[in-house]
């Protein structure tokens, strides 16, 4: 047995499928996640990578299909009807390709809202300033600068967020999602808008936060080199469905990934000159 197989899984998707006026956005789709791996699902502009990650991160609900997901306490969970706030207080929590930042807060309040729903202090205890609350006040503000200090970004918390450097900002949108403690964690295009530089400094981080934090990790990027760089496995989807699904050295040469990237005739070609 491998040391894969002996991974328990953290969450399994079974035929998947979601419509939207008629049209298919996802059909069938089937993954399995184990603990701790990182893998990237990746395919041509308006192939249903985020709606698979709206579908996971209680957005949309699936019109048919099944998700059962595992938290750290080995809980599980049938999560297919669940809203996006209970996903991420069970352990699931995402980025956005479009940043989704609160831009009039400072970057240090940013990361303190994704601890709220683990506040221990009652209304009592906020309304009369007690002692827990003093308690929970501290303990959220120590958590969000050792996530701003990890992300370098600690001698900018007073900072309004809209004022951050765009590649920082990607930086903090991801570290809100770790302050809500999760299990999986969903990265959609983490690294959109970020020069060479930023996207290497990026995948080191990416890579460590897995490790640190005891991740699972589903990533989108039109990267390839990120993609290809730090992911394990990878799933292909194009139109809505998986068309293939492997180790990135099997991905980069598969004839049905080629075609789905650059049309059958750069396809063809491929093939002809292997």
């Amino acid at each position: 047995m491998t040391q894969s197989e002996k991974k328990e899984c953290v969450i399994h998707a079974q035929n998947l499928s979601i419509v939207f006026g008629g049209l298919a956005a996802v059909s069938d789709f089937c993954c399995e996640l184990k603990e701790g791996e990182l893998v990237g699902l990746i395919g041509p502009n308006g192939a249903g990578k985020t709606t698979v990650f709206n579908i996971l991160s209680g957005i949309y609900k699936p019109a048919a299909g099944t998700i059962v997901f595992r938290n750290r306490d080995n809980k599980r969970f049938s999560i297919g009807n669940k809203t996006p706030a209970a996903l991420n207080r069970i352990g699931i929590a995402r980025t956005f390709q479009n940043i989704r930042l609160f831009g009039n807060l400072s970057v240090e309040d940013n990361v303190r809202i994704a601890l709220h729903s683990r506040r221990e202090a009652k209304p009592i205890d906020v309304l009369f300033r007690l002692k827990r609350f003093h308690i929970d006040e501290a303990r959220m503000t120590d958590t969000a600068d050792g996530l701003l200090e990890l992300f370098r970004i600690l001698h900018k918390k007073r900072e309004l967020a809209r004022n951050l450097p765009y590649g920082e900002q990607r930086k903090l949108e991801i570290a809100r999602a770790l302050a809500a403690q999760p299990s999986l964690l969903l990265l959609d295009e983490p690294a959109a808008g970020m020069n060479p530089q930023e996207t290497r400094e990026l995948m080191e981080l990416v890579s460590f936060i897995r490790k640190q934090f005891r991740l699972t990790i589903l990533l989108i990027e039109h990267d390839m080199n990120m993609v290809m760089g730090i992911c394990e496995r990878l799933i292909v989807l194009d139109y809505g469905r998986i068309i293939a699904e492997g180790v990135p050295a099997d991905i980069r040469k598969n004839p049905a990934v080629i075609k789905a990237y650059l049309g059958s005739e750069a396809a063809e070609s491929s093939a002809s000159l292997a």
